[in-house]
């Protein structure tokens, strides 16, 4: 079950999002702690016709991942493994998954779980496990079964190839690439190469250059490589480099032409609101949208971190819930939403995928982040272009809520911190990655548009999302009852400036151009109880009750549970019983989209896809007024 809490309280302005405390059903059985587990028997065999290898597959500088892989290079099966290796001081395993690890000092041994223990001639299987420490030491002294983990009488055996360097892309046609890359190492030898496109391998080869042929004009591709010894071990995947092929012209069915239509979708959402990727698809948005904004990462000790790694890459995928319709396999290299991400742009083309970064919740590390903007810049660059998933983001935006201003902590890094901050994402990032970032939409005298330079950051990004909602809400708990995302000011409005229309206006007359703001639309409302009123400004005695917290509710419910009894200020509100609530309708929505239009606007954006129907009908007033 999911719990939500307040996105909000009061003048926690222009953020829409909501934070949360939740345990993943499951996940602690499947991430055992170590002092749980019991002592290993004794090796079944001696493993002269086997090899085990070991590979950090990724580094976030206080933690790791690594795996081990082992593989039958006999002719007779193997009924069961251990393995036993040693680690640098300070550094360890924190939890694994698909075998059992338990320790003695720095000393390791990892053994088989019941289904994996017997591996067939040529057949290898693999564990992994989330580090503590720095990693940095390699695995040493590494024994298989007693014996050698090269299948000989020395210790340690064949380490596993380097990864090869980052390949280069010429020659692009509407059809075809030229791929060239600079080899890997190996002590034993190099043999090939795996060429990966979009994370699948579509050719192996002995050289360091490939052609790709048969591709689709207009179209975006990521390409990496991966290399082979002469053992027939894998080394970790190069970096990834993004090819657009030329020719097209189709825009993946999208229709909004040059405006980006944008939606945020959340990482907590696949839990208690049952609410993945493939709703996207089966809801008709995917088409209609330009841009996704994965939220969240995390702000820690001044560096990019994961927010939810099991949501992200490691929730597995069941056939029907999976956007191909393929299930998850249980040792393919990547799952969760990351995948389905994945899935999703092959289907549509078109979509551009960011990846977010704070939020209300996590905002508070941006304020050590901005000490060292090259040093940040440089591990959010790292963790978004990490290799397993590289393909999926074309971009990532800053969530800051809110630089030298207050938000859920207050921040005292200077006004012309986010300027900083966003030089040094573009200068990693470079041309061909997008940078944006989420800001406030506090439109007041001295309110927070005014204490930061966001004229000056926007010159380093493609666009800004106005967080033009969340205006009001039931943080004031007796009211006065007023719309939470109000497009222009109204007689009786409880404060000035608190508006879409005056946030554009100041952000404009600062420098900001227009086609750098998109306007924000929240697919939910937010609401009061105890209320006699039907027109804004009622008195109130709380938070209306909601699904997941009181004074918010989905669109989806509102429609049917609270219908709209009028408008005020270009969007609706409801009065059923002593409830009294505002959201957006498709109708107050495309009204909204025309505005934007009108003011040259680079588009709109909405928190976020769970709240919309079924059939996406927010989705789809968005698109059709941005046409």
């Amino acid at each position: 079950m999911s719990t939500e809490t307040p996105r909000r309280p009061r003048f926690r302005l222009g953020t829409g999002r909501a934070t949360r405390t939740r345990a993943v059903a499951g996940l602690s059985a499947l991430l055992l702690p170590l002092a749980a587990m019991v002592g290993l028997a004794t090796p079944a065999e001696a493993a002269t016709s086997a090899t085990a290898t070991y590979v950090k597959k990724s580094d976030w500088g206080t933690g790791f991942e690594g795996q081990w892989t082992v593989k039958n290079t006999g002719t007779t099966a193997l009924s069961s493994w251990t393995i036993e290796w040693d680690f640098p001081s300070g550094t360890g395993v924190g939890s694994a998954w698909d075998a059992t690890v338990t320790h003695t000092g720095n000393h390791w041994t990892a053994k088989n779980v019941g289904w994996n223990g017997t591996i067939a001639p040529g057949a290898s299987v693999s564990f992994g496990f989330n580090g503590t420490g720095s990693g940095s030491g390699a695995a040493t002294n590494c024994t298989l079964n007693g014996a050698s983990c090269d299948g000989g009488p020395t210790v340690p055996g064949d380490n596993a190839p380097s990864a090869p360097g980052t390949p280069t892309a010429s020659g692009i046609t509407d059809t075809s690439v030229k791929l060239s890359w600079t080899a890997a190492t190996d002590d034993k030898g190099i043999k090939n190469y795996d060429v990966l496109r979009d994370g699948a391998v579509v050719a192996t080869v002995t050289g360091t250059t490939y052609t790709n042929t048969g591709l689709t004009a207009g179209t975006d591709y990521s390409y990496s490589v991966q290399a082979r010894d002469t053992a027939d071990q894998t080394g970790p995947v190069s970096g990834a480099v993004k090819v657009h092929t030329t020719g097209g012209g189709d825009d993946g069915g999208n229709e909004t032409g040059d405006k980006v239509n944008l939606g945020y979708f959340t990482d907590w959402g696949v839990y208690g609101r049952n609410y993945h990727v493939k709703n996207l698809d089966t809801s008709g948005s995917a088409a209609k949208i330009t841009h996704i904004n994965y939220a969240f990462g995390n702000v820690q000790g001044g560096k990019c971190t994961v927010g939810d790694s099991y949501a992200d890459y490691d929730m597995a995928y069941t056939a029907d819930k999976s956007v191909d319709g393929v299930a998850d396999t249980w040792d393919q290299p990547l799952r969760g939403s990351f995948n389905q991400l994945r899935k999703l742009k092959a289907k549509y083309p078109h979509i551009k995928v960011l990846w977010s970064f704070g939020g209300w919740t996590w905002s508070g590390g941006f304020g050590q982040a901005a000490q060292n903007p090259a040093a940040f810049a440089e591990s959010c660059y790292n963790l978004v272009e990490d290799p397993r998933w590289a393909d999926v983001f074309d971009g990532i935006d800053i969530d800051w809520e809110y630089p030298n201003a207050c938000g859920l902590t207050c921040d005292t890094s200077g006004p012309d911190a986010l300027k900083k901050l966003t030089s040094a994402l573009r200068t990693k990032f470079g041309a061909n990655n997008l940078v944006t970032a989420a800001i406030t939409a506090d439109g007041s005298d001295g309110g927070k548009i005014d204490l930061a330079d966001y004229a000056g950051a926007a010159q380093s990004l493609d666009w800004y999302n106005v967080m033009t909602y969340d205006f009001f809400g039931a943080w004031d708990a007796k009211g006065p009852t007023a719309p939470h995302s109000p497009l222009t000011s109204y007689n009786g409005i409880p404060q000035a400036g608190f508006n879409s229309a005056d946030a554009i206006a100041k952000l404009k007359a600062k420098g900001v151009p227009a086609s750098k703001l998109l306007l924000g639309i929240g697919f939910y409302g937010r609401g009061w109880t105890g209320v006699t009123q039907d027109a804004p400004g009622g008195t109130a005695t709380g938070a209306a009750p909601g699904t997941y917290e009181a004074g918010i509710e989905d669109y989806k419910v509102l429609k049917n549970t609270c219908p709209t009894t009028g408008t005020i200020a270009g969007t609706a509100y409801a009065h059923c019983g002593t409830n009294w609530w505002s959201y957006d309708t498709p109708a107050t929505i495309k009204s909204k989209m025309a505005w934007a239009k009108n003011q040259g606007l680079g588009g709109a954006f909405f928190w976020e896809f769970s709240g919309d129907t079924s059939n996406g009908e927010l989705v789809s007033a968005m698109n059709t007024g941005l046409q």
